[in-house]
């Protein structure tokens, strides 16, 4: 009842104001009436997210700073991480009610790989937005065996075959060779050993006795939290690492690094970063989840109107978000990406916050992960085809998208042909850096077709 007086009043209040305002006071009324009517009875207003300070955590800076949450009814408080364990940590022990998370996280967390819990996502971050870094003296021996145009630059995508003779040096030196990613779950994780394993270069193998994944490795892969590459780097303690934005362009602003490729050339448009809420938190605000989501989706649209990118800039610039100098961040965020000191190259879409359905959590994107930590032996045992569809659909759940969606269309913040008519899996694809193909719905033949793995029955 109480509600019902609060929308009457809103509605009285609106129609007075309207009328006022002479013969537009009719369309004006039926718009902003089917906006309040929309409008869900949140069951938890008051939120807590988490985030890393990378670029890709836009979505939540922008939702908050551009009033989407408020829009919604949430007021949201957004607070930085110290590392991904502990992002997920207070996810799970309910400390954080959602956070920005590696879209392995909570994958992982559902397939029995490190920390298990029940935990859904509704809602995929970006697409792209990682490279793969090596020091200045790594990229001084890998030059000599990358190809070049007529005007004497480097041809991308750069293979890691070209760091492979560098690394036979560095073994006939009696030196391990050293490289960094965020998280053995991560994106990083699983881009940098398909971009070495590509190049016949093994990455190591996981056991369900030996977690570090280092077995028969020719290169030796650590964890680095984000912020702490470019210095680990400088350091000498890694020669390379594969990490999001800003800590790419960070080691080419201090002159300690080159970037060598992006996650966009090994795997085109790829997904990256979730949002995540607990199984139960979704369960007991269902309501509350669709507006998270709500205003998730239109951050994205935001972000990727490049009239916006220069003010998202500023507002990720901030010391609460990324707090990274605004030309770092503008390096990869205005869709620009500068490898070799001075070779600045056009890449349009290194950050993509919602276009090519960048929002939509789909099944086939959550199974290249599962495929992944099979392929690697995160997951130690082989399971049959049916199992990865399972395991997706109790963790991504384009459901909550929708229904969100729906009524961003409904209230006019969203084009209806942005809703995608979609089963959840995309089509097969071959973009990757070695063209392998990759179909969802034979998880089991994918993994089968690398020379570098495990294989499967």
């Amino acid at each position: 009842m109480k509600t019902l007086i609060t929308k009457a009043s809103l509605l009285f209040s609106l129609s007075v104001v309207l009328f006022s305002c002479g013969g537009k006071a009719d369309k004006k009324e039926a718009v902003t009436e089917t906006a309040v009517e929309s409008k869900l009875t949140i069951e938890k207003p008051q939120l807590t997210f988490g985030f890393i300070k990378l670029t890709d955590m836009a979505p939540l800076a922008i939702a908050k700073e551009k009033g989407f949450f408020e829009d919604e009814g949430l007021f949201v408080s957004v607070e930085a991480q110290s590392n991904w364990k502990n992002v997920l940590d207070r996810v799970i022990d309910g400390q954080l009610d959602g956070s920005h998370m590696l879209a392995g996280q909570p994958i992982a967390a559902g397939a029995g790989f490190g920390r298990q819990a029940e935990l859904v996502t509704p809602f995929s971050m970006d697409l792209n937005g990682n490279a793969i870094t090596v020091s200045n003296d790594v990229w001084s021996k890998m030059k000599p065996y990358v190809p070049v145009d007529s005007d004497g630059k480097p041809i991308h995508p750069i293979k890691a075959d070209a760091l492979k003779p560098v690394i036979t040096q560095y073994k006939n030196a009696g030196k391990p060779f050293k490289m960094g990613m965020v998280f053995p779950v991560s994106t990083h994780n699983y881009e940098i050993r398909y971009w070495l394993a590509a190049a016949g270069i093994n990455p190591g193998m996981y056991t369900a006795d030996n977690v570090q994944g280092q077995i028969d490795a020719e290169v030796l892969l650590s964890v680095t939290p984000p912020p702490q590459m470019p210095a680990t780097l400088e350091a000498g303690t890694i020669y390379g690492y594969c990490v999001g934005e800003p800590w790419n362009q960070q080691a080419v602003f201090k002159g300690i690094g080159v970037p060598v490729v992006t996650n966009y050339d090994i795997w085109k448009n790829n997904p990256e970063k979730v949002f995540v809420m607990t199984k139960k938190f979704v369960e007991e605000n269902p309501n509350t989840a669709i507006a998270i989501t709500k205003a998730l989706i239109r951050a994205g649209k935001w972000l990727d109107e490049p009239s916006n990118r220069a003010e998202a800039v500023k507002i990720l610039s901030m010391s609460q978000y990324v707090g990274a100098d605004e030309a770092v961040l503008a390096n990869s965020m205005t869709g620009t990406f500068e490898f070799e000191k001075g070779d600045k190259r056009d890449l349009p879409d290194f950050n993509v916050f919602y276009k090519y359905n960048a929002t939509y959590p789909f099944y086939s994107d959550g199974i290249w992960f599962l495929t992944q930590m099979r392929r690697w032996g995160q997951i130690p045992e082989a399971k049959p085809a049916a199992w990865y569809e399972e395991t997706i659909k109790n963790i991504y759940r384009p459901d909550i998208w929708k229904k969100a969606a729906d009524m961003l269309v409904k209230e006019g913040h969203m084009p209806a042909a942005d809703v995608p008519n979609t089963d959840g899996y995309k089509p097969a694809t071959t973009d990757f850096i070695d063209g392998t193909k990759y179909d969802a719905k034979d998880p089991i033949g994918y993994i089968n077709s690398f020379k570098i793995g495990n294989k499967d029955i």
